[in-house]
């Protein structure tokens, strides 16, 4: 039996449908997105911006570290932002089920492997409610960043209406940057940057 080109057509485009569903409604949504979002940054046809100075700065106490933020670790051990004071923290808000926060890990990681880990920490913050989800996506993928879930609501520093946000905060606390959406951080003037602010504590 042959079928005729106007068939194999409603086939194929059929088959296309049924395929678009398969990763629209199953767990292949999010790495399948996040794939092709990627492979758009590594391109250099979309680089979205990096981090900017927000234009106005929250006033933060002099003197002391003004963030308490209690968080958990990947194995359920408590820990606090505050802990880093008087290093430069990039804290980043992310999701399992997220594709742009998928697809911007890869550069986060290379970037954490760049920096020193003396002046600079991560605060890879998931939003995660399956905690689960969460850790075994940084497992598949071998990320070594510290993961971390809050242990409390977030402050409004960090608190964000979307996903992925990245806040740099400043040795004293201060924050010095904030970027809502996908960014490629494994670039050497953020790297620079990140250590202009260690060494000075400006952007």
């Amino acid at each position: 039996m042959q079928l005729s080109k106007s068939t194999w057509g409603t086939v194929l485009q059929w088959g296309g449908i049924a395929a678009f569903l398969v990763i629209l409604l199953t767990d292949l949504r999010t790495p399948v997105l996040g794939g092709m979002q990627r492979a758009l940054l590594a391109t250099g046809l979309w680089r979205p911006d990096l981090p900017a100075a927000p234009a106005s700065a929250p006033v933060q106490p002099v003197g002391s570290y003004p963030h308490n933020v209690p968080l958990l670790t990947l194995d359920g051990q408590p820990v606090n932002l505050r802990d880093l004071q008087g290093k430069v923290v990039l804290v980043n808000l992310w999701a399992s089920w997220c594709p742009p926060c998928v697809a911007e890990m890869p550069g986060l990681q290379k970037l954490y492997a760049q920096v020193d880990k003396r002046k600079v920490a991560f605060v890879m913050i998931s939003l995660d409610q399956n905690h689960e989800k969460a850790s075994r996506l940084i497992a598949r993928k071998g990320y070594t960043f510290p993961v971390y879930f809050p242990a409390a609501p977030l402050p409004p520093a960090f608190d964000s209406e979307s996903i992925p946000t990245t806040i740099i905060v400043g040795p004293d606390g201060r924050v010095a940057a904030r970027h809502e959406g996908m960014a490629d951080y494994d670039t050497p003037e953020f790297k620079a940057a990140l250590e202009k602010l260690a060494g000075s504590g400006q952007l």
